[in-house]
């Protein structure tokens, strides 16, 4: 991240604060470097952009309330209350914070061992302190403010709670025994996290969105050069069935696998995650793909005289 708001200047200051182009000039009483702040640019009708919004309020009413930097001593610089790309101004802690986007993923060392959605990751710059950009975990927003929340970036981290995973195989098995001319039934073992519906929900201050997942399809691919969309988690094999085709997810080959490496074909089997989110005052959808494979050989029908 650029630094445009800190940094050293030379300025005829000695203490206090001036007005300089496009900001204005802090040079801290402990002799520590100058910095310009940007002036906040928001304003309303009949006022002027000094009259800004933020965690500290002043005195009068009517208007807009103002912030100021209480490490500057005194009654404490003034400050904007907003700064955009930098979030918000928090007096306790002499930074602006806003809410990390995307949020660190889980064991990211941000969350100091927490599971996301608990509290949230903010970006904090200080102007004022030695580390300038910090990055922190907070329960709650802070300075009491609330943050801007991105209910997309929540609904992203309620499908990781989830553990998507690709297909359970069970049939056609790598133990089958499998030949040209004869129906192959696929199907998968169903759970919540192989074909749903598995519902997860992620939280930042007040903003909590809860997203739900399952399989809207899923597609086989033989290994044959053919592949085979299914809609449903396909029908188990009986033997009552005999030489017929699966009603809902089958295949038929043509060719041995004598020739593939193994004398082989590797089935690939990718299911489609369908998504539906809401939380925010938002909603919308999501899609995610997971795969699995099993090696299975075909071989000639033994005809025996």
């Amino acid at each position: 991240m650029a630094l445009p708001l800190a940094g050293a200047v030379t300025v005829s200051v000695l203490s206090g604060s001036a007005q300089a182009d496009g900001g204005r000039v802090y040079c801290p009483p402990d002799g520590s470097p100058c910095r310009i702040i940007a002036e906040d640019t928001v304003t309303t009708p009949g006022q002027k952009g000094g009259d800004r919004g933020g965690s500290r309020q002043s005195g009068h009413s009517g208007g807009k309330p103002t912030c100021r930097d209480d490490s500057t001593g005194g009654a404490g610089q003034e400050v904007p209350c907003h700064l955009d790309g930098f979030g918000s101004w928090d007096s306790k802690t002499s930074c602006y914070y806003q809410l990390a986007n995307p949020q660190p993923p889980a064991g990211d060392p941000a969350w100091e061992g927490r599971s996301p959605g608990d509290g949230a990751i903010y970006d904090a710059y200080c102007p004022n302190h030695d580390a300038g950009f910090l990055t922190q975990w907070f329960a709650t927003p802070p300075g009491g403010a609330a943050q801007p929340v991105d209910p997309e970036v929540l609904a992203l981290e309620a499908v990781k709670k989830m553990t998507l995973l690709g297909p359970d195989i069970a049939s056609p098995k790598a133990s089958g025994k499998f030949a040209v001319g004869m129906p192959v039934w696929m199907h998968i073992n169903r759970s919540p996290n192989t074909f749903g519906p598995v519902t997860a929900s992620a939280s930042a201050g007040a903003v909590t969105v809860t997203a739900t997942a399952k399989v809207s399809t899923i597609r086989w691919s033989m290994g044959d050069g053919t592949t085979v969309t299914c809609t449903k988690p396909g029908t188990p094999y009986k033997p009552a069935y005999g030489k017929r085709e699966s009603p809902d997810c089958g295949h038929l080959y043509t060719t041995t696998s004598a020739s593939r490496p193994g004398d082989k074909f590797t089935v690939t089997a990718t299911s489609t995650w369908g998504i539906d989110w809401q939380g925010g005052g938002q909603s919308g959808q999501l899609t995610e793909t997971r795969e699995s494979q099993v090696e299975i050989a075909v071989g000639e029908v033994q005809v025996l005289g």
